[in-house]
């Protein structure tokens, strides 16, 4: 996790920074003066096609706080790379435990990279006889009829953005800033081969070992198993930019 926060760093290192009588406004100092204070990372790059013939589902959750791990799922698309070697990576994040269940990279933006992201996220399903929400933007691979299918043939409830605010989709938008921000996914020059094992090893350390504050610092993976902790949310534009440093 080289590019993670302060106040996770200080969290994850809390007993060793106690010995040395370390806490968290100390930590920032001590970063501060070092120049390694870490500044998120704003780029924005259009992957939606919602100009299409294609059914679209009214927002079903813009009012709605999940209380529990697979009650809302959120999907995007990402761009990563440069434009000479770019390549687009699918992702399924389960909006209450921010885990991400089902993933794909591929150098295309058709529908199949997504469906491929939403098999693994069913295959990785934990609590499967309750109603799940699927939401996403209104992109043309999320419409199509190939997506779709698999949407109704495992009983899921469809949902989708309204509007073309990026705001409008934010845990989705967040995780993906997350991926490519600390990860730094985007900084090396790697073959798609290579590129896949990257992102599969950064998503393993995001959903077991980073911690989130939204999860009251709980990893992705210990707040799947349970139900009981109310998360903290953003529903404004706001307390989403204020999120950056926090999620």
């Amino acid at each position: 996790m080289p590019r993670i926060g302060t106040r996770k760093l200080h969290y994850l290192l809390n007993d060793q920074l106690k010995e040395l009588k370390v806490g968290r406004d100390k930590l920032f100092s001590i970063l501060k003066a070092n120049h390694m204070i870490i500044y998120p990372k704003r780029s924005y790059h259009i992957t939606t096609n919602s100009h299409h013939r294609f059914y679209k589902h009214k927002n079903l959750i813009s009012d709605m706080l999940p209380t529990r791990p697979e009650q809302i799922w959120v999907t995007d698309i990402t761009y990563i790379g440069r434009r000479n070697n770019h390549t687009y990576l699918a992702l399924v994040t389960d909006a209450y435990s921010k885990k991400i269940m089902g993933y794909n990279l591929s150098n295309s933006l058709s529908a199949k990279g997504s469906i491929m992201a939403l098999n693994m996220a069913l295959k990785n399903r934990r609590y499967k006889n309750e109603p799940l929400i699927h939401h996403s933007d209104r992109g043309i691979q999320y419409c199509c009829d190939e997506y779709q299918n698999v949407i109704e043939n495992n009983k899921l409830i469809c949902s989708m953005t309204e509007t073309y605010d990026p705001y409008a989709n934010a845990v989705a938008e967040r995780i993906n800033g997350i991926l490519k921000d600390e990860f730094r996914l985007e900084e090396y020059k790697l073959n798609i081969e290579n590129m896949k094992l990257f992102v599969k090893e950064s998503i393993e350390i995001y959903n077991t070992l980073r911690p989130h504050y939204s999860c009251y610092m709980h990893t992705p993976n210990e707040m799947h198993k349970q139900r009981k902790i109310k998360i903290r949310t953003y529903k404004t534009k706001k307390s989403f930019q204020a999120s950056l440093e926090t999620l």
